[in-house]
């Protein structure tokens, strides 16, 4: 039986990726626009906190330094800082604060409403920020973690609203390790869970890791081992959320592991059980902490993840477990199990679906060296668009510290970020299929839809967007996200020269 073409195409692109050798070659084009010297706000439109947990946020703003920053309406109990644009303090009283953020430079001002939301839920937009795993794994130390918060600073993220950084496995004790970084007691006299010789001082780290502005994260496994075989939670889970708010982390990242071991063949609430456990102690703890289930999507998660308190969950494996496959895991795991399983029912406000870290820049290849993302160009914009179309986290798991211009133009990227944070926060699905022609919407807060238009083929094709796929009627303009630019007024549809791999995003009002 004859094959399609593009299955062989695919096998001989695997193939050569294995064996060392890559058979695309993609100049780096930047669509980006550079910043300009006035002042532009950035990030979300809406925060959620619970009352009396501390608070911590900073106006995400470009624009030529120095810039004074106010905010009008700051409700009693916060402060703001008009040099850095944090914002700090506690609030007491459940409700929504209406202000308004105004940026200042010798070019001009900026203004944007902003909403805070002081009640139960947490992570009303998709976090952003960056993990450890896929550029450090078993190497993380508290002097990567620190120059990771550098970078997010020295880089500029922090101003296209970037958020936390967080450890992944590996910071705890490790049973039997003859590494003597790695050992230790692996908790105190009252079953408190340690950190290893790698992180002397977990108090210190967040301090400095808050001073920048920023937020941190940290990892366990409801097991009894992580799944580099580092301390878990297992039978010591109330202490662990306390150990986690008493050091001062933001974020938990939740990773099934072991607990496979305890739990085989689970059903659905048994799946379910170590989550909702962890869920329920961290809601009474003085501290938010934004809670990601990662549990490869096992039992349909999307169905109740956010139903078991999580703010984010796992949709599939681990996107980068294979370094050669990662472009076939962005296409398999990323379009093909959302479509199949009509996610965008399930992501909303305060529950997020997740299908892993953005692979950018530079990864660990698995075998002791770091190197360069095997996506092509085209493959990295269509993962950063596809991404915010789906109201996905937005987690870099590069390498944060050696960030090319090209890595970074991918990041900050103002009016594409803007699809993934929209208040709105209804996720996006496909619309249209045309054999490897793909076209996927996403309702915007404004009225708006953000639409890509993506081509998996293994040659550059034309797509097609109509008006009666997007449920729209009529002359409407289409905007060019990744560069910034109208393309003026269309009728009934949109056409483009889409490249292999490759994605036009746009948004059409």
């Amino acid at each position: 039986m004859r094959r399609p073409l593009w299955l062989l195409v695919v096998f001989l692109c695997l193939v050569l990726n294995l064996l060392g050798v890559s058979p695309i070659q993609e100049e780096k084009v930047i669509l980006t626009p550079k910043s300009l010297p006035q002042p532009r706000i950035n990030g979300p439109t809406i925060f959620g906190v619970r009352p009396g947990s501390p608070f911590l946020y900073t106006i995400p703003a470009t624009g030529e330094r120095p810039m004074k920053f106010t905010v009008k309406n700051l409700p009693a109990g916060l402060r703001l800082d008009p040099q850095s644009g944090q914002i700090t303090g506690r609030l007491n009283q459940p409700g929504e604060y209406s202000v308004e953020f105004t940026a200042t430079n010798r070019h001009a001002s900026a203004h944007r409403s902003f909403k805070i939301v002081c009640g139960n839920e947490l992570a009303l937009t998709p976090h952003m920020g960056w993990n450890s795993w896929y550029v450090w794994e078993n190497h993380v130390t508290d002097s990567i973690m620190r120059a990771a918060a550098d970078a997010m600073v020295s880089t500029g993220l922090i101003n296209h609203g970037w958020m936390y950084i967080n450890i992944d496995d590996c910071w705890a004790v490790k049973p039997g390790s003859t590494d003597s970084s790695l050992g230790g007691e692996p908790r105190d006299a009252q079953g408190r869970v340690n950190s290893n010789r790698r992180f002397p001082d977990m108090n210190a780290l967040t301090e400095y890791i808050h001073a920048k502005g920023l937020k941190a994260g940290i990892y366990t496994s409801p097991g009894p081992l992580t799944c580099a075989g580092h301390v878990g939670a297992y039978q010591h889970e109330e202490q662990d959320a306390q150990r986690f708010v008493e050091w001062g982390f933001d974020f938990l990242k939740y990773d099934w592991c072991s607990y496979g071991d305890l739990a085989k063949n689970p059903d659905r609430n048994a799946l379910q059980k170590p989550y909702r456990l962890m869920a329920d102690l961290l809601k009474k703890q003085p501290r938010d902490i934004v809670f990601n289930l990662c549990q490869y999507g096992m039992g349909n998660v999307w169905e109740w993840g956010k139903e078991v308190g999580g703010n984010s969950w796992r949709t599939a494996g681990d996107l980068g477990g294979t370094f050669a496959e990662i472009g076939l895991a962005l296409f398999r795991d990323g379009f093909d199990v959302y479509s199949k399983n009509n996610l965008h029912h399930y992501g909303r406000p305060g529950g997020w679906n997740d299908p892993d870290y953005l692979l950018l820049g530079y990864l660990s290849n698995w075998k002791g060296q770091t190197e360069p993302t095997p996506l092509t160009p085209n493959e990295q914009y269509t993962q950063v668009s596809l991404w915010c179309l789906l109201a996905a986290p937005l987690i870099l798991s590069g390498d944060i510290t050696r960030l090319d211009t090209f890595t970074l133009s991918l990041l900050t990227n103002d009016e594409v970020i803007d699809v993934d944070q929209d208040a709105l926060g209804r996720p996006g699905r496909r619309v249209a299929v045309n054999a490897r022609l793909e076209v996927w919407a996403r309702e915007m807060e404004d009225g708006s839809k953000a639409v890509g238009l993506f081509n998996r083929g293994e040659q550059g094709s034309q797509v097609v967007a109509r008006w009666e796929d997007l449920s729209l009627k009529g002359s409407k303009t289409v905007r060019d996200l990744w560069r910034q630019q109208d393309l003026g007024q269309f009728e009934k549809e949109f056409r483009s020269m889409v490249p292999r791999h490759g994605v036009r995003l746009l948004r059409i009002k």
